[in-house]
């Protein structure tokens, strides 16, 4: 598949690992970022062309992939003269590894389809560290034929690649996913900050809970912060609040009441609109332990 040519929307600290990687693996790529150059000028340093639209991208590319933050970001880079529908054609790829509401998904899916093109949603998990090395979990849906013709692909990014079902169902599972690992990461963040109000050692806390069924892999990211200071999970507050409120607007699309995405959601607003957005979900912990006492 290395003969396929890849243009690439989104160039953040996931979507420059991925480019990395892809480039590692011998594609051609055609690149277009947004505020920060840092990941589009080390793209081109080793060899993709910087394309000045996304409507060039598609243009120049077999396969479209787009990492963006949200929703709206997506359909900035389809819509309009210059967005990939207006360059897009049959038979082409447009693949977004972001976390995005799945009505936009099937929305945007249908547009291209108008035009021939096929799209997937396929959103992540793992780091960007897991990105340069082709180790992230990638929860693919959409045509299971264009999935299965893209996957070679899919496979030098991802170490788990997952078809999950009609287009959508990636994002749909992604936004539960995160849902519950955001809900963990508040709920660990305030045991570690209500011990230290009455006077328990983070780390005896820990050990206790963790040699019970309630260790998990979020309750390690915030241990590891809260006790070493460490952060190994690079996902910021402004993303995680975004997630969460994704959840809900899903599941109010749904006719459905959300009952435990509310505390989540609302501990990572405060956190986000005290000044908290940028740092990272771990850090929730801090900030629960100087506000605890808030009324």
């Amino acid at each position: 598949m290395a003969d396929k040519r890849i243009g690439f929307i989104g160039l953040g600290l996931m979507g420059r690992a991925m480019v990395q990687r892809l480039q590692d693996k011998g594609y051609t790529l055609t690149v277009l970022g947004n505020r920060d150059r840092s990941g589009v000028e080390a793209a081109v340093a080793r060899g993709a062309t910087e394309a000045k639209t996304a409507r060039e991208v598609a243009e120049a590319s077999d396969i479209v992939m787009f990492c963006m933050g949200t929703s709206d970001h997506v359909e900035s880079r389809v819509y309009g003269d210059n967005g990939v529908l207006a360059g897009t054609r049959e038979g082409q790829v447009v693949i977004d590894f972001g976390t995005s509401l799945p009505g936009s998904t099937q929305r945007i899916g249908a547009d291209l389809a108008a035009k021939g093109a096929t799209y997937l949603d396929a959103p992540l998990g793992r780091t960007p560290a897991h990105a340069v090395d082709g180790k992230l979990n990638i929860m693919c849906s959409g045509d299971k034929a264009t999935y299965d013709s893209v996957k070679p692909v899919l496979d030098d990014l991802g170490e788990n690649v997952f078809h999950l079902g009609a287009l959508g169902s990636g994002h749909t599972i992604k936004l539960i996913n995160n849902f519950f690992a955001m809900t963990t990461a508040c709920a660990m963040s305030e045991a570690f900050a209500m011990a230290d109000l009455a006077g328990i050692d983070r780390q005896q806390l820990y050990s206790v809970m963790a040699a019970g069924p309630l260790k998990s892999g979020m309750m390690d990211f915030v241990r590891n912060y809260a006790v070493d200071h460490k952060i190994d999970l690079a996902f910021s507050i402004a993303n995680a609040t975004k997630d969460v409120t994704y959840y809900r607007e899903m599941a109010e699309g749904l006719g459905a009441k959300t009952r435990m995405s509310g505390a989540a959601h609302a501990t990572l607003t405060e956190a986000r609109d005290s000044g908290a957005a940028d740092q990272m979900v771990p850090q929730i912990v801090d900030y629960l332990a100087a506000h605890l006492k808030d009324k």
